[in-house]
């Protein structure tokens, strides 16, 4: 197994950046976690240096985490909610949800950057209603020690407990360090994986050094440990990976590619549900 991952530059075109680690061809999921995207740091000058119109998901659960900057979230439950730093949207699309993302002009941000990730629900789960839910920085369980905050956005970890509704064993952290701050023998039970995943700076782990861009890998039953080398933000994310092998199709995921066609089908017939307020659809890919 690979002991580490290496994210590839795209760019979406006006020079709105992602990096893109999961799915890679070493390694197709962390846990439960199929999808991982750094968006930016992209300067904001119009506020809409990210416009993805409305499109549709089945299947998996999508949070979006910021460091900087302010998106707008729409979805065809009738949400409409600002996701700012420090904050997290987790919507679960189940058996079929369709939301838009747009990012908006904020003085206080002269660069948009954030995360977002996809976890593929169980497969007795993948059909479920959708739903979504909003955290605030003050929701969100955190943990401070020796130069290290530790925020953990869902799932357990640490003695900690996130609000936010998951549907298998899992745990999603923002963790931030000052130069030389370590952590040591994060111990993962014998059904966890993990991935580290560097934002910002650069830490060591294991005798190696990661830069951003990189996922550090860490195998079922074993310790989590690293060191800071600069001030530093980083993702940590695993859990239990699930049993059955996963069709990714665009933005659809599930256990059966008859549902994935099905999906396929809906959106192209225009018979998923409707985002009030947003006139404008992303086509099928063909």
């Amino acid at each position: 197994m690979t002991n580490s991952l290496k994210g590839h530059s795209k760019d979406l075109g006006d020079n709105f950046t992602i990096r893109r680690v999961l799915p890679a061809m070493e390694k197709r999921s962390v846990g439960p976690f199929v999808f991982f995207d750094h968006f930016g740091p992209v300067p904001v000058v119009t506020g809409e240096e990210l416009v993805v119109r409305a499109h549709p998901h089945i299947g998996l659960a999508t949070i979006t985490f910021l460091y900087d900057g302010v998106i707008t979230h729409r979805d065809s439950l009738k949400v409409e909610m600002d996701i700012k730093p420090h904050e997290t949207n987790w919507m679960v699309a189940g058996s079929g949800i369709v939301h838009s993302e747009r990012s908006k002009f904020d003085a206080k941000y002269e660069v948009l950057e954030g995360i977002q990730t996809w976890i593929a629900l169980p497969k007795e789960k993948e059909e479920i209603d959708p739903s979504f839910e909003h955290f605030s920085e003050s929701e969100i369980p955190v943990l401070k020690k020796d130069g290290l905050i530790f925020r953990l956005l869902g799932g357990n970890f640490l003695g900690l407990h996130s609000p936010a509704t998951v549907h298998s064993p899992l745990f999603y952290a923002d963790i931030e360090m000052k130069p030389e701050a370590e952590a040591v023998n994060w111990i993962l039970s014998d059904t966890e994986e993990a991935g580290l995943y560097v934002s910002r700076g650069s830490i060591e782990s294991n005798g190696e050094s990661y830069a951003v861009g990189s996922m550090v890998l860490f195998e079922k039953g074993t310790a989590v440990s690293f060191k800071a080398k600069q001030n530093s933000r980083l993702m940590l994310l695993g859990g239990e990976p699930l049993n059955e092998k996963r069709h990714l199709y665009w933005n659809f995921v599930s256990t059966s590619q008859e549902t994935i066609e099905r999906a396929k089908e809906r959106w192209a017939k225009d018979e998923f549900p409707k985002v009030p307020n947003e006139t404008d659809r992303i086509p099928l890919p063909t």
